[in-house]
């Protein structure tokens, strides 16, 4: 009897004992949180005062009537439903951009991979001597200014230029690159497949170093030669780098603008006119809800091209 009495008033105490200790942590821990928000709140308002205010804002405009001269008078815009988008698709320069934007990608995306891949596995092999100098300069095009890139390249496409130079020593007569509306987007292409290569040949040069070379070897083992082994081994094994590469390749090719911007203005007869080089344009005109429309088309289509490359590649595992 003695030692349950004492044992119960001993329970009690220590009970009693433990509950400030849990409302202190419930504090402590709110206090944490509160400390976390604080620091996450800078960033927080950023995106949403420069990022998600303005993707709302041209999603509203692109079904309104907004021309620049409605910005001092917002009340005077009227909603207009899907009017815009089927005006986008009503205009046969916005039909040529998109086809435009479409070649760009069919063609510009298989060729940026092969070559990217080809260079990875060439600095992978071991072959290669200065390992570290190539890789530094088959990145420096990525980091290169865009301006610095064009000085070159127009250089080079002039119809007097290195690459019609080097044309003629083999008996071809080079085109005028940019001014011929046949070979404008194909010299802009070659012109960015150079200048956006180097971040996919890092994806898949880290890719192959994660594969064990036990795997290669007991494929040299089996009889398998260099070839069948890469076909066998390797590409299976870098779909996870290849999806990433595939994504964002899609993602940077359809905003194709930059290279159109700077070296052909979207010319010659609109062949390298992109579409968003074409919101760009309906911009500056002061059609902000046909702007806005075509720039939500685009959004579109790399969701679709996007989510089309993740079941594919999912489809295949």
């Amino acid at each position: 009897m003695t030692t349950t009495t004492s044992v119960e008033p001993a329970r009690e105490r220590s009970s009693t004992r433990q509950r400030p200790q849990g409302s202190r942590g419930g504090s402590g821990r709110l206090r944490r949180t509160l400390v976390a928000w604080a620091f996450c709140s800078p960033f927080v308002l950023l995106f949403a005062t420069f990022g998600f205010w303005p993707v709302l804002s041209s999603l509203s405009m692109s079904v309104t009537d907004i021309t620049s001269k409605d910005v001092e008078t917002p009340f005077s815009v009227n909603f207009v439903g899907l009017e815009n988008y089927v005006t986008l698709f009503a205009d046969p320069t916005f039909v040529r951009a998109a086809l435009n934007t479409l070649y760009f990608v069919a063609v510009g995306i298989p060729l940026t991979m092969v070559i990217s891949l080809a260079i990875a596995v060439a600095l992978n092999s071991g072959i290669q001597r200065a390992k570290g100098f190539f890789r530094v300069a088959y990145f420096a095009p990525v980091v290169t200014s865009i301006v610095a890139i064009a000085v070159v390249w127009r250089y080079l496409y002039k119809p007097d230029g290195m690459i019609n130079s080097a044309l003629t020593l083999v008996g071809i007569s080079g085109p005028d690159w940019l001014n011929d509306p046949n070979w404008s987007m194909p010299a802009l292409i070659l012109m960015a497949v150079w200048r956006h290569f180097g971040i996919p040949m890092v994806i898949f040069l880290a890719g192959l170093q994660s594969i064990p070379p036990e795997l290669h070897e007991a494929a040299v083992v089996d009889g398998a030669s260099r070839w069948r082994a890469f076909r066998s081994v390797t590409l299976p094994l870098l779909r996870p780098a290849t999806l990433v590469v595939a994504v964002l390749l899609s993602i940077s090719y359809l905003q194709f603008f930059e290279e159109p911007f700077v070296m052909t203005s979207g010319g010659p007869l609109d062949s390298t006119t992109s579409i968003s080089y074409y919101a760009y344009e309906q911009f500056g005109f002061g059609n902000y809800g046909m702007a806005s429309a075509a720039s939500y088309v685009l959004v579109t289509a790399i969701a679709l091209l996007s989510l089309l490359q993740f079941r594919i590649f999912r489809a295949k595992a």
